[in-house]
């Protein structure tokens, strides 16, 4: 008998997994404003190399455990101008407060005064969403609704052409980070 990793038993699990993720975003530097401002600047991808690792390694990690009947997918529907209408929320939010929601936690925890004040931000907002929400649901929510979709049914890609893609994508990323850093530094030099 095998015995899945999801469920209420391991909702303990939260709050120690939490503090490594805020341990490991400190240690990545993205909680620190000027990171995350200069990564819409396009002058620092730190953030994107840490979120493009995160998403790899998270992916393969929850592929490898589902094929294992180790853990189930939980998909959300699949409503194409409610996840438009978010992330462009979403983004606006981050350029605005310098932080997203997790780094934004993370850095109040490093004693950051403006992070705290963007999670009160948060805080509101969430419940503005929650008192719109039958309004949302009855018009955003329905149109471009595919139903229960995942990325790789809506483009008929096995789970691991599309993880195995997605590393090559990030790896190429990260070496052409790397090649441009390294010419920057040594034209900086000569």
């Amino acid at each position: 008998m095998k015995l899945p990793i999801t469920g209420d038993a391991l909702v303990g699990w939260a709050i120690p997994m939490g503090m490594i993720f805020g341990a490991l975003l400190h240690r990545g530097a993205v909680t620190r404003y000027d990171v995350i401002v200069n990564q819409f600047r396009l002058r620092d991808f730190t953030v994107m190399k840490v979120m493009l690792t995160a998403i790899v390694v998270g992916g393969a990690g929850v592929l490898v455990l589902h094929g294992a009947d180790l853990a189930a997918y939980h998909i959300k529907p699949a409503n194409l101008l409610a996840v438009i209408a978010g992330g462009l929320l979403f983004g606006i939010g981050m350029v605005l407060y310098g932080y997203c929601p997790g780094t934004g936690i993370a850095a109040v925890a490093t004693g950051a005064v403006d992070a705290l004040v963007g999670v009160l931000g948060m805080l509101v907002g969430g419940m503005l969403y929650g008192l719109t929400y039958p309004w949302v649901r009855d018009h955003i929510e329905t149109v471009w609704a595919m139903g229960k979709k995942r990325l790789p049914e809506v483009i008929s890609l096995p789970d691991w052409a599309w993880m195995g893609g997605l590393a090559v994508v990030a790896v190429g990323f990260f070496l052409l980070l790397e090649r441009k850093s390294a010419s920057s530094q040594s034209a900086s030099e000569g």
